[in-house]
């Protein structure tokens, strides 16, 4: 007679449930593996390219080559602080990047709030209009923008990498859009029945609610802006106002690439953006989640 719980339903066999258990682990272990394996590959060239900077030149061009350096050496990333302006750059660099984190997290919001939270005429068919936008690749749009920031004379200057972030971005109001449908209308409407103003509602219930998603914006801009090289390249003509993206052009000499400074500027290059993310890791993958961008 089959032993039965206290509730009457039959336990199960103990070499059933072990080898349930077994298989379950085994399941595990593989998803792990996997994941491991894919990391493995996506770490694999920078891996190579901080063993590269710690290198000689003797050991880049060893061969057969090796992964490790015989000499290791910090010589590469003094090189790459006095071949460039690094302080310049990195100047420029982060100035570009905080003012257009600043206009995106001024302008996207606003206007996500307004396609997802107000009622207004056209607001629907606008909306279709702002995602057309993100069909056209930049290259269509690349030359016109190009000869009207000529025409106005900001061509040389930061105005065409510092306005356009105020003007709003589609990618961006359609994640915060998405993000705004899912604050319930009722918290809202208690708010505007205790006589808050709609922009009282926005700021102080409806940004406060927002953290994660303005925090992948943020995100994703810094990166945009970052590692941007041909928005700078096409509109600074003044060294002087070069960004760090365009400053690792100059280890390209005429006669070869000096891989071992390039390859420790570069480190150094991508560092913040790795500090960056690991910082905010935890509101960008909660942002990404809750948005709908999966």
């Amino acid at each position: 007679m089959a032993q039965t719980s206290t509730y009457g339903t039959e336990r199960p066999h103990p070499r059933r449930e072990q080898a349930f258990v077994r298989r379950a682990r085994f399941r595990g272990l593989s998803y792990h593996a996997i994941l491991l394996a894919i990391c493995a590959v996506f770490c694999l060239p920078f891996v190579i390219m901080a063993l590269t900077a710690l290198k000689t030149p003797q050991d880049i061009f060893s061969v057969p080559p090796s992964l490790l350096p015989k000499e290791w050496t910090l010589e590469n990333f003094g090189a790459a602080t006095t071949s460039m302006p690094l302080v310049r750059y990195l100047g420029n660099t982060a100035m570009l990047v905080v003012l257009n984190i600043v206009g995106i997290l001024f302008s996207c919001p606003l206007v996500a709030y307004s396609l997802a939270k107000l009622r207004w005429t056209g607001r629907d068919p606008l909306f279709i209009v702002v995602l057309a936008t993100m069909m056209l690749p930049p290259q269509v749009t690349m030359i016109p923008l190009y000869k009207l920031w000529n025409d106005v004379g900001a061509v040389g200057t930061f105005w065409p990498l510092l306005l356009p972030p105020f003007f709003g971005s589609a990618f961006y109001i359609f994640l915060l859009r998405q993000f705004f449908l899912g604050i319930p209308d009722e918290l809202l409407e208690a708010a505007r029945i205790d006589g808050a103003s709609e922009f009282r509602i926005y700021w102080q219930i409806v940004l406060p609610l927002a953290k994660p998603a303005l925090a992948t914006v943020a995100v994703f801009q810094f990166m945009a802006t970052w590692t941007d090289f041909m928005l700078p390249l096409l509109y600074l003509n003044d060294p002087d106002k070069y960004t760090l993206s365009i400053g690792l052009y100059s280890f390209f000499g005429e006669h070869g690439v000096e891989w071992g400074p390039l390859m420790g500027a570069c480190l150094l290059f991508t560092l913040p953006a790795i500090g960056i993310f690991l910082v905010a890791q935890r509101y960008f993958i909660q942002g990404i989640s809750v948005s709908g961008l999966k």
